[in-house]
This record gives C-alpha cells, structure tokens and sequence, in this order.
C-alpha cells in the first residue's frame, strides 16, 4: 500500500488559515460563496476550513459532467444560484467556464503556491504556524456556515443552507447517539459532494477529537473488500456506507490486496503525538502476542490472502438508501468470522435539510425480523418527527404519511429560492422529507410522534417517496430530467413518459423503470427494439447506468392526476404486483429474436466472458450468446471502459485495446484474441472497417474517421441503428504495431474503397464523414461512382469541400491541442488559449503539459499516458499534412451536409461562405440539414440522441428505404 498523508488537527488549522489568506486577497468578503470543485479529501478539507475561517460559505460541488454542453449548463447555474461565486478547483478543470457564466475559476494548487513564497527565508517555517493576516471572521450561530447541492436534481439542484446552530446541533446530537470520543477511528470513501462525507465522517470525528480516514471512492468501488481492509488496517471503530456496497460485500470473491500511492488514505488526527502512541501501542501490543493468538482472538484470511481483524468496528451507518434486511444478515454473518460484531450495522436516515444522519437503529437485525427493509430507529437528541396525512393531521401509530421534521439540526431553507422554502415547511413551521413512512412500535391510538432523546418503543419505517426520484446505488436521479430526455427521442410519444424506481427482491439497491408510449411506426417489430435501445443507450450516455426496464405500454397504461401528473407510484405498485410482467416477456423476447438464436460459450474464457457481458448488460449469464455482439446487447463507449476494466480484473488481461473490442465484439471472438496471447503481440492484417452494429436489412451505412483517425466517437451513434441498417467505421491506418500510416490522401481513399467493396460488393452506398473524414467521403464516392456503382447517400457531417487553409493553419502544436479537445481532456475555450503557452515550452514538454491539465479520471478511462498519446497526436498530424495537399475536384450526385456551431464564426457564415461550396461538386440540388450541438459535441451525449433521428430520415429519404 502506498504512503499515507497525515494530518494533526493544529496542521490542518495553519493550513485553513492560510487558503483562507489567500482567498481574502481575491477579494472575497465574509458571506461571500466559494465553490470546492475538488475530488481529494486532502483538498477538499483544508478548503473547507479555509472557507469557515475566514468567514465565507463553502459549498462542496459534484465533478462536472463529462459532456462538455452539460458542465458549461451547469457552470451557467452555479453562477446564478450562488451569485458569481469563486470555484476552487484542481488544476486540470481550471478554464471550464464559458465566458457568460457568472463563475471565477481559481486552481487550489495557485494558493498553495502563494503560500509557499511567503515563506520567510531562513530556518524552516513550523507547518503548523498560522497564515500571516489570515483573516478573522466573526461567526454568529444562525449564519451561514455551509451551501450543498440537493442530488434530486441533475439540472439544476437547489443549495441547503446549513448554519453554525444547525451542524453543532447535529454534531453534538449524533456524538451522544454514537458514542463517539477521541479514542474513536473513523474512515470514509464517500465523495465530499455527498452530506455525509463532509458531516457524518469530517466534523463529527473532529468534533471529538477522533482520528478520521478518507479515501478516495475509486478505490473501494473498484475493489469492495478494500472497504473491509483498511478497517481491519487501522482499527477503525466507525464508518459509513450505503447498502448497495454491503451487497458488493457479500458477493465479493477473491479480492486483489494492495492499493497505489495515489491512492493512499489521508488521516486527519487531533495530535501527531497521540496518534503515534496509539500506533506504538497497537504496534507493541501485537508483537507481545506474537504467534500465541487464535484465529478466533485474531480474526481470519480474506479470499485475497490477507489477515482480517474486524473486531474494532463498533459501528457501521448505513444510510443514503434503504436497507435490505436480508442484505444487512448476510453481509454480518459472512463477515462474523473475521470478528464483526453482529450488531454492528445501524441502519440510518438523513437528508441534506438534517445535516446528514439524524435517525438511527441501533436494534438490527432483532427489531427487523419478517421485513423486507429495515426500520430506522429514534431521532436524535432534540430532533422531532411525525407522519401526517395530506391534510396535516398527524396520522394514528402504524398507517402511513408523509414524514415530516422538525429540531435545531433542520434547515431554514434553500439559498436564493424562497419559493422553494416554503414548499418545504408546513404552515406550523415542520420540515416536509418527502418522504412516505410510519412509525411502528407506539400503543394503539397513539399519534405518530417521535422526540429525540425521549424513552421509548416507537421506530420510524419508511415505505416510499412522494418525491421525483430514483436512488441508484445511493445517488438520487430526477425522474423529470430522466423523462424529459426520453420525450426528447425519435419515436416517444409526447406526455406518455415516465421514469420510476422499483426494488426487485433480493437487490441491495433501487432500479430504474422507464415506461413510454411507442408512436405508431415504432410500436412493433424492428422499430419497437430499435427504440427501446435507444432509450437504453440514452440513459448510460446521460446517467452512466442501465434501465432495469424499458416498457412499451398503451396510454391508457399511464394513470394521471385530475391536473394530468403521471402517478409513477401507482405505475410503481403496478409493476411489483405483475401486472406488466406479460410486457416485460414481450420485450425480452424480441430483444432475443433481434439477437439470433443462443449458443453456448465453451472453455473458460468464454465463459469468463459471457459472465462479463451479463454483469454489464444485467442479464441472466446463462441468456448470453456466444455469438451476440456486445454492441447488439447494447454497449455503449462508457461500457466499452467498464469491460476493460472487468477483463483485467477477472482475465488478469490489462490495456485490453480499445480497438480489440470494437474488431472483435462477441464472447468468441474476443475469447479467441485473448486466448492467442497478449493483445497486440503479434501483427495483424490492417482492416479499416470496423463493424459498430450489424443488424438491418438496409444499406450499410460507412462513416469516415474524423482527423484524429479513430472511430470511438461512431460508438454512441451506431448504437441507434440497431436492427435498422448495419453501421460501419473506417478506422485511419497507423495505431497498431507495425502499421504504416499512408503516405498519400490517394492511398487512403483507395484503400477504404477496397475495404467498402470487400464488405458490400454492389451499390447502392451510403458514405459520410465527420469533421476531415467529409472530404475523405466525398472522394470515396467519387471513386465509387467512377467504378459504375450507384452511391445513394453521401453526408458531410459539419465540414465544407475546401479544407487545405484550415489543415495548413494546423501545426503540430494546434493538432494536439484538437487532439486533446477531442477527447476531452481540455475545454473549447481552454483549446484556444493553449497552443500559443505550449509554444512557449521546450518541444519535448508540451505533450506532457497538454496531459497535465487533463483530468486523471478521464486519462485513466481511455487509457492514455505520455507515449500513448504522443503516437496518436503524431498521426494526427499525419492525416493533417495528407490534408494539406487535397484540392476537391469532380463532381458525385449530391451531397446531404449537416452543420452545427462551427469552430469559429458564426454558424449562418459558416453555412453560406464555407458549406454550400459544396455546390460546386455535385450534379444534383443538395440537401443543408441544420442540427444541434457545436462541432466538436454534435455527437456527444447530449445531441445524439436528436442527431441520430434526423442522419436516419436523411439516408431513408435519400435511398428510398422507409422504416420498417
């Protein structure tokens, strides 16, 4: 395990009061909101302090999406929620921001560095001396200590406001219901965006003094029994997690030991002193007993080989969702042996507006025999809640309504939104959760009331949500937002969406449910799975998980409120009582034709496979086909990463090539290249077609790389012509060893013709191009044409005929930047900036520095280092100088020509005096189709979804081939 980062309480305290300096130079007032846009803990806190400090209000903030048009949305909003706040960030999200958002973007690392120049010369500074004219704010207990970001929304949350009075309630509540004191070692994996990771596992273990542990959520949620090892590690005696995690637990097998450096925990303690005497205690201890100790008094072996010893977990919260009984028996019994108590898992509730944790059961699994979920225990000390019905009666013990809260630890509102404020309380002052629940263990006739702190039997059970909501794996997601970008697809009837969470029985975590109503033309058939895997590829593009369901119900299936609101509980009970269990037959079924017949994977590493692709695709590994195509079950470029990620752990395989997976989707296939050793040891015959999606009875459609000459970016978009038409990609020649990139615009075309004529012998064609890759179709077609073949559609997707100026504005420098935009490693305004400061740098430093402002998570998911990427921006630049000599000439039929937000100017100049040259090349009127997004995002996750119906009518319209 790599070296951990500690921190005594009095270092942490120099270091707030420093960043707080720095944040007074730039201006900032107390009161004033600063954003932490960070993901470490060991930046994320000494942030936080710093804000406190110096009297400003720090709001933790999500990572920004990865589809650039989201996070510049989302930036938009934080601008006027928090009214031009400044955002801390680590250095690779610094220049994010469009230049309308009301935001300023300041890198931690810059106030770290100031710091450090103030350092006097001379005898070393004492780390833990304060800032000089750190700032002393003055503190009232009903100001503002902290803003947080409801989760209900993807689009736009609503700030908590949190004061002093509230979290040193909440702190000193949850301390008396924990029993925690200094003697207490706490650890966390949750990211500080979430409540708990900022109240639950940071203030309340310093508001006693304990030792507290954080890593990051990676780390965990790539290996869970990690989760167990660093407990058992460090002695710790509380944490927390969600139940889903438990449910990882109990199906872990064989875990890897071990973790990078990178990845090491940070351990925040009150004193350097007394946390090394408890380590040489412990440590001392140990040795004192030696080899004399039992297995029983020591703990067990994990399935990885390491020693367990859990016997100093008191406690574990588990909260953020509800929890599984039988989840919560499981995962206690399994463990008992490696000495967890078994009491040691407290169900919990909180919400942002309670600071976190504010009900706890200190009772299971005694209390919960015969349920499906656990109840929730007593409020803390001065916490009051009740059940009312929808007249604000408060209900009789046992029937069900809505909880309400009411106590010192409840927020007094949302920051700038008081219309959303007084949704929330009652005309009687009580907090409204949203929630649905009763409370069980009061006498007959008793009202349901629970308070803090008051001896008693009473137990609070929840049972639903009146709120829009799904919790996926402890993370909640909005319905509206989920609908809205359903209604949005090709095929959805208008006002017949609804999205909604269920729980199948035995799963340790809520599923989502999307039900539509299919337009006529897509009610059946191939149309009916063609849209029902657009909906599915919809949600893992936007949201990064998969429906449990996509049903295809009658309007008369959509039951509504007098006012017309969808009653998604009712569609919810519906749906676990059986009554769409015949659609859900229906859709498995035709979703199976559409796959061809089942064959059975064979040895072991296609059946190592075939459990893979149903882990990702949630289905039954015993329904997965050797011969299915992980693209026709549905993957996506997000699920492309996630079987990388699988393989290695599972197959031992690591850097499976990207380009391995799209040449060989299925489990045989696959199976076969990994079973003939390493991948990419030995040479391979270079074949541009890349098949993305082979079903259809239509012509095939080929699409041309764009600049930088790979095909991911087809990914998404051919996952929409599932069972429509087959969709190929041409891959440039040059990313495997040994390839040679071509040496002429020439050879590519010919090239790529005889591997089109290879694949579909006779015409008639359909060509297009993104971005570089229009030009490269036009000459194919061209070339096709001249043959004696019909090519029915040709498509330019954003790129006029003329190309040479732009290609010879494009040095090398400029070409990894494009490159790095590309890929998102960099913002469009960042692109801009950059080539002129890489010039400024040694040539043999500006990749590197291209790749130090890149996001670490984002290199990690396209697996990408400094060698990597250097071959790749070189041939780019290779494709860039093959531009320079192209000069269009000839003529073909005509052209389709889609165009969005150019790279510079506007779109209407770009249309006039750049695309409709176009005109100059065909025989026949061409077709100008205008679509959403920018040139670089036209095909992200955001327009794909919109581009793609509109790409399918043109290629219908022009080769005469309606839908089926």
């Amino acid at each position: 395990m790599g070296e951990s980062a500690f921190q005594p309480y009095p270092f942490l305290l120099a270091a707030a009061e420093r960043l707080a300096a720095g944040l007074a130079r730039r201006g900032l007032t107390p009161g004033d909101p600063v954003g932490l846009l960070l993901d470490r803990p060991r930046d994320v806190i000494p942030a936080f302090w710093g804000c406190v400090l110096g009297g400003f209000v720090p709001c933790p903030l999500p990572p920004l999406p990865d589809d650039a048009d989201r996070a510049r949305e989302h930036l938009a909003h934080l601008g006027e929620l928090l009214d031009g706040p400044l955002l801390l960030t680590a250095e690779p999200v610094a220049g994010v921001a469009p230049r309308d958002a009301r935001v300023r973007m300041v890198p931690i690392g810059q106030l770290h560095a100031e710091a450090e120049a103030e350092t006097e010369p001379g005898p070393a500074r004492d780390a833990a001396a304060p800032a000089d004219g750190a700032p002393d704010a003055p503190v009232a207990p009903d100001g503002l200590a902290l803003l947080v970001l409801t989760s209900g929304s993807t689009g736009r949350p609503k700030a908590v406001r949190l004061t002093h009075a509230n979290l040193l309630a909440s702190m000193a509540a949850k301390a008396e219901r924990q029993r925690l004191t200094s003697a207490d070692r706490t650890l966390n994996w949750i990211a500080f965006d979430h409540v708990a990771a900022l109240l639950e596992a940071h203030l309340l273990p310093l508001a006693v003094g304990a030792e507290q542990f954080h890593v990051s959520s990676a780390r965990v949620l790539g290996d869970p029994m990690e989760f167990l090892r660093l407990i058992s590690r460090h002695r710790v005696t509380m944490t927390f997690t969600p139940n889903f995690l438990l449910g990882l637990l109990n199906a872990a097998d064989a875990p890897t030991a071990g973790a990078s450096g990178a990845d090491a925990p940070t351990a925040v303690a009150p004193t350097a002193g007394a946390a090394g005497e408890r380590a040489a205690s412990r440590g001392a201890a140990g040795q004192a007993r030696g080899g004399t100790e039992t297995e029983a008094e020591t703990g067990a072996y994990d399935p990885g080989g390491e020693r367990l010893d859990l016997r100093s977990l008191r406690h574990i919260v588990s909260g953020g969702e509800a929890n599984v009984r039988a989840t919560g028996e499981a995962f206690l019994a399994r463990y008992a042996p490696y000495g967890l108590r078994g009491d040691a898992l407290w169900p919990a509730f909180g919400m942002t507006e309670t600071c976190a944790g504010s009900v706890y059961s200190r009772g299971f699994p005694q209390v919960d025999a015969g349920r499906e979920f656990a109840s929730l225990g007593q409020p803390v000390r001065g916490l009051r809640i009740r059940v009312a019905d929808a007249r604000g009666r408060v209900c009789p013990a046992g029937e069900v309504g809505e909880l309400q809260l009411r106590g010192p630890m409840i927020t007094d509102g949302y920051h700038r939104d008081p219309a959303a404020t007084t949704r929330a309380h009652t005309p009687d002052g009580w907090f409204r959760s949203g929630d649905l629940g009763r409370i069980d263990g009061l006498g007959d006739g008793s009202p349901s009331l629970l308070v803090g702190g008051e001896a008693g039997a009473g137990h609070l059970v929840l049972v639903g949500r009146a709120k829009d909501s799904v919790i996926v794996n402890g993370v909640n997601y909005f319905s509206p937002d989920i609908e809205a970008a359903v209604e949005r697809l090709d095929g959805v009837a208008p006002g017949h969406v609804a999205a909604f969470p269920t729980r199948q029985p035995g799963h340790d975590t809520e599923q989502l449910v999307v039900a539509l109503r299919p337009e006529p033309a897509a009610a059946s058939g191939a149309a009916l799975h063609r849209l029902l895997t657009t909906v599915r590829a919809t949600v893992v593009a936007h949201w990064g998980f998969r429906p449990a369901h996509v049903l295809p119900l009658p309007a008369s299936a959509f039951p509504r409120t007098s006012l017309g609101k969808t009653l998604r509980q009712r569609m919810r009970e519906r749906l676990e009582a059986g009554a769409y269990d015949a659609v859900i037959a229906e859709v498995a079924a035709e979703s199976e034709r559409h796959l061809g017949g089942h064959v059975a994977p064979e040895g072991a590493t296609e059946r190592a496979l075939a459990d893979i692709y149903a882990e990702l695709f949630e289905r039954e590994p015993a329904r997965v086909s050797a011969t299915a195509s992980f693209f026709d079950l549905g993957g996506t470029s997000l699920d492309i990463l996630r079987l990388r990620r699988l393989v290695a752990t599972r197959l031992a395989v690591a850097d499976l090539p990207v380009i391995t997976v799209l040449t060989a989707p299925t489990v045989r296939q696959l199976a076969a290249r990994l079973d003939a050793g390493p991948p990419g040891a030995g040479p391979a015959a270079y074949d541009p077609v890349v098949p993305l999606q082979t079903g259809g009875d239509k012509t095939p459609l080929f699409c041309v790389h764009p600049g930088v000459g790979e095909v991911l970016v087809f990914v998404n978009l051919a996952r929409y012509f599932a069972g429509d038409r087959p969709f190929f990609a041409l891959r440039a020649r040059g990313f495997n060893a040994g390839e040679r990139p071509f040496g002429s615009f020439a050879e590519m075309v010919e090239t790529y013709v005889r591997a089109i004529r290879a694949r579909q012998p006779r015409g008639p064609y359909a060509i297009a191009g993104y971005s570089y890759g229009g030009a490269v179709a036009f000459e194919i077609a061209k070339r096709l044409e001249a043959l004696g073949e019909r090519v029915g559609f040709v498509g330019s997707l954003n790129l006029p005929p003329h190309i040479k100026y732009r290609m010879d504005e494009l040095d090398f420098v400029e070409t990894a930047t494009n490159l790095a935009l590309f890929l998102d490693l960099v913002d469009r305004r960042r692109a801009r900036e950059l080539p002129a400061e890489l010039r400024a740098l040694p040539a043999d430093e500006r990749l590197a520095r291209l790749l130090d402002l890149a996001p670490p998570r984002r290199l990690r998911d396209l697996d990408l280092d400094l060698p990597k990427f250097t071959a790749w921006a070189r041939l780019a630049s290779g494709l860039t100088a093959l531009g320079r000599e192209y000069q269009p000439s000839g003529t073909v039929r005509s052209m389709t020509v889609f165009y969005a937000v150019p790279l510079r100017g506007t779109k209407e100049d770009w249309l006039a005096r750049e695309l409709r040259r176009w005109d100059e090349h065909t025989r026949s009127q061409n077709r100008y189709i205008e679509v959403p997004g920018e040139h670089y995002t036209m095909l992200g996750p955001r327009h794909v979804a919109t581009f793609q119906a509109i790409l399918r009518r043109e290629l219908d319209h022009a080769l005469g081939e309606g839908s089926p």
